[in-house]
């Protein structure tokens, strides 16, 4: 099987991680894959690849200064990209990111090259502009497979307006066995990890951990990630008077590492996708606390069972339920026995079958079944 796969760039982030682990694993298994990235030449990859795989960067990413630029970037960006795709002679193109899709199912026209666009965000909360609505809700119509995270975001695509929409979960990594090396994190630790990005709610996971600090003065915060909030959280943290116990030490590659070592895991997002660090947690047998938001916890956690859910954008709520994980040991011992189980339905080999269905699929045309 020969693949071409098509991204912004590989800088760290959930669907960049999800793209770096389809890469990998079709590479394992010998399969033909190519991925391009719009990024700079110059620009690393965050995540490792395999050396069998093929990469390109064009360098055409970048903002547009207006519209008429941005159109004529638009128009460098797909002839390129369709060069690209006609050089690396896939028998199936597969696209992540909202613009990027746009661009891959422009550049494939009547190529005859099946298309598959994967959108990696909760349709309903995109920060797309009005004007990149209206062209992502036109163009997928034209992909021989859309795919989206969760049930609740196929209404978005739906078969009755033309799209072929599935449903795919990301996959999820079973982890290497535990090796302490070094103390990375103190004891007891809560961690968080995600893009400083206001969608993932860590100005609220402050707020709600300031609540409760004095009830837990030996408990200590450790935000895992880089953002353009960074100055935004550092700020508050001052304010908060939580500078001693709260760590943002930026993006980091060893992030089990750090998982093996934490005691509790919140996730206080405001919107998700299909949040791949909640699901690592949970595999590394981590006990999990998560925001209910419009998209992802809930499929993911059975509430008070394998995690516990909280009301979004709540803080009160959510310094509630950490209080309570936080003075209760047996209950985060009984929810860490649990979490792990979700690789039964998420893990690798599951969600990568359902990818050999979803191209074979596109490549035969066929109306596609909401995946369950």
């Amino acid at each position: 099987m020969k693949v071409t796969l098509v991204i912004y760039g590989l800088s760290g982030g959930g669907a960049e991680r999800v793209m770096s682990i389809l890469a990998n694993y079709w590479a394992c298994q010998e399969w033909d894959v190519s991925l391009i990235m719009l990024v700079d030449p110059t620009k690393a990859s965050f995540y490792q690849l395999d050396p069998r795989i093929k990469l390109k960067s064009l360098g055409l990413a970048g903002d547009s200064a207006s519209r008429l630029i941005a159109i004529r970037n638009t128009w460098r960006r797909v002839t390129r990209l369709r060069r690209e795709i006609i050089a690396s002679q896939p028998d199936v193109v597969i696209s992540f990111m909202n613009s990027v899709n746009v661009y891959s199912i422009l550049a494939c026209c009547n190529l005859n090259i099946p298309t598959i666009v994967c959108q990696h965000t909760y349709p309903g909360a995109t920060d797309a502009n009005k004007i990149w609505q209206f062209i992502m809700k036109w163009t997928y119509r034209y992909a021989d497979l859309v795919t989206v995270l969760t049930h609740n975001a196929v209404p978005f695509y739906p078969a009755t307006q033309g799209y072929r929409t599935i449903v795919m979960p990301n996959p999820v990594l079973t982890p290497s066995p535990a090796v302490v090396t070094e103390q990375l994190l103190p004891t007891p630790s809560l961690i968080a990890l995600g893009r400083l990005d206001p969608r993932k709610g860590f100005d609220l996971l402050l707020r709600a951990f300031h609540q409760i600090h004095d009830r837990h003065p030996d408990w200590q915060l450790t935000i895992l990630g880089e953002g353009s909030i960074r100055s935004e959280l550092e700020d508050l943290r001052s304010q908060l008077q939580l500078t001693d116990c709260v760590h943002l030490p930026g993006a980091v590659k060893n992030v089990q590492d750090y998982l093996y070592q934490a005691d509790l895991f919140v996730m206080s997002s405001r919107v998700e996708g299909f949040p791949m660090a909640l699901c690592e947690a949970m595999a590394c047998g981590l006990p999990v606390i998560a925001t209910d938001c419009l998209s992802g916890p809930r499929d993911i956690i059975e509430d008070g069972i394998n995690g516990v859910l909280v009301a979004t954008e709540d803080v009160a709520a959510l310094a509630a339920g950490l209080n309570t994980l936080m003075s209760d040991p047996a209950q985060r011992h009984q929810l860490a026995q649990n979490a792990p189980l979700i690789l039964d339905q998420f893990g690798l080999e599951q969600v990568m079958m359902r990818w050999k269905e979803a191209i074979v699929c596109a490549i035969e045309h066929k109306r596609p079944t909401v995946v369950i």
